[in-house]
């Protein structure tokens, strides 16, 4: 299994937004039984609480839901278990890499950083442009899956196989 773990601040804006974004994209294509998707956060402040409104809105408007999410904690195992952690701006970036530890197998990476015009995805909590994280986040999750497909085809292939084999 191929494992995405998106991480941003609080985990009830921008990461579940990529983290429901991206899954709703994986199964579009049919990869839901070799690529897994989750997120977390940096803080510890906002945990065990529901995703923001602004995002339950703008997710839904795409029917895309994500009952049931709640806010959770990145932990130092994370880096082991997930292929590609993917932070939201700079300063999750940086918290990322303290809490894994380090960053040696290059797995930390800003989503943004996989499209033509890498940077940091505003955090609507402070912003209130819920749109504009929805533009940032479809981008960035449309070149990150790309970017998986690409760099990953054989395993995708692979774990196909296994899976299909195990029905």
């Amino acid at each position: 299994m191929i494992r995405v773990l998106f991480v941003c601040h609080g985990n009830i804006c921008r990461s579940p937004m990529a983290e429901f974004v991206l899954r709703d994209m994986i199964r579009s294509v049919g990869y839901e039984d070799v690529i897994s998707v989750s997120s977390a956060a940096t803080s510890a402040e906002e945990i065990g609480n529901p995703v923001h409104p602004g995002t339950r809105r703008i997710l839904a408007r795409a029917g895309i839901s994500c009952e049931g999410k709640t806010a959770i904690r990145m932990s130092a195992r994370d880096y082991d278990s997930y292929d590609y952690l993917i932070g939201m701006d700079a300063a999750n970036i940086r918290n990322m890499v303290r809490i894994a530890g380090g960053d040696p197998k290059r797995r930390i990476r800003r989503l943004l950083d996989y499209t033509k015009h890498p940077g940091d995805i505003s955090d609507p909590w402070y912003t209130g442009d819920f749109e504009a994280t929805w533009r940032d986040v479809t981008n960035g999750c449309e070149s990150l899956l790309g970017h998986i497909l690409a760099e990953r085809a054989e395993e995708i292939i692979r774990l196909r196989t296994i899976a299909k084999e195990n029905l």
